[in-house]
């Protein structure tokens, strides 16, 4: 969900301060389409992904989470934010609030559960921790006994997997901290414009995507892209991955949060697929911003189509 604590980065997805009896999933990925937006693409016709029954207890065991050390920076499990509650409620049968209505638990794992995003369509879905972290500052998600939360949401949100993302292109994306407005970490499963997936692919040919992670705080690799929101261009840290096989939030550290003295809260991911055609081209492209970059950006949302 996006979730606008900022007012100098508009147009951004502004959210509606629901009643009670709206979820934590419909407040967490409401998106308003912004004056003048377009979708680059039709949604093909499909049929919506069958839910897990709810509540349903989560297979395979006991979730990777945060030691309790880490409580101050990723949340305790006693912590009463919305989204987390959706969580519980999907993984253990916790009873919501009065009035609030269930989410529905598209999917349900010992590792993340899928929901519904907001506004609620077929290429808008949010893949959420099922233990309790906070979001991208909180340091577990960087080491090597965390989910690979990014391959998760790529598995599920291709063609052919649990929860598709119908639309011609897909982008994965998560906010910093400033830019969220619930605070249980989520990735958002959604589509990206042609003119993205091609901009990017130029970019590729022309020799302005690193090609390894330790390339990608260099300068010549700072490359402009134009928003789907109608924001106009902006910067982002480019790099081309041959999967998602490595641990994005540590390779973001490592090679470009600590060398630039930056905050690991400030910052954005968005991953996009390459694709040819309908096919996918068996490479990602890796987008990092924030706001220390001219023409930076804190948010996802610019690149990502939601509604």
């Amino acid at each position: 969900m996006n979730d606008d604590r900022t007012s100098n980065e508009l147009p951004r997805r502004r959210f509606v301060a629901l009643s009670g009896a709206v979820g934590a999933a419909t407040l967490l990925t409401g998106v308003e389409a912004v004056a003048g937006r377009t979708a680059s693409a039709a949604a093909p016709a499909h049929a919506e992904p069958a839910p897990d029954m709810c509540p349903t207890p989560p297979p395979g065991g006991t979730p990777a989470c945060p030691p309790a050390q880490l409580q101050p920076l990723c949340g305790s499990p006693a912590d009463n934010d919305p989204l987390w509650r959706d969580v519980q409620y999907c993984t253990q049968g916790k009873p919501l609030p009065p009035g609030q209505n269930p989410p529905t638990c598209l999917k349900v794992t010992s590792d993340y559960v899928v929901l519904n995003g907001r506004p609620s369509s077929p290429h808008n879905f949010l893949l959420t921790p099922s233990c309790r972290i906070t979001g991208i500052e909180c340091p577990f998600i960087e080491t090597s006994g965390a989910p690979d939360y990014w391959n998760d949401a790529w598995e599920n949100a291709r063609s052919g997997g649990s929860v598709p993302v119908q639309y011609p292109d897909i982008g994965l994306g998560i906010n910093s901290r400033s830019a969220r407005f619930l605070d249980q970490l989520h990735l958002h499963m959604a589509g990206v414009r042609a003119s993205t997936q091609r901009r990017l692919q130029q970019l590729e040919t022309t020799g302005r995507m690193a090609t390894s992670p330790a390339q990608w705080n260099a300068a010549q690799y700072r490359v402009s892209v134009t928003g789907s929101d109608g924001s106009g261009d902006r910067t982002y840290r480019a790099l081309r991955l041959p999967s998602l096989g490595m641990n994005l939030f540590a390779l973001l550290r490592q090679y470009v949060v600590k060398p630039n003295g930056l905050d690991m809260a400030n910052q954005t991911l968005i991953v996009v697929p390459k694709m040819t055609g309908a096919t996918f081209a068996g490479a990602f492209y890796v987008l990092n911003s924030d706001s220390s970059l001219h023409d930076g950006t804190n948010t996802c949302d610019h690149l990502l189509v939601y509604g």
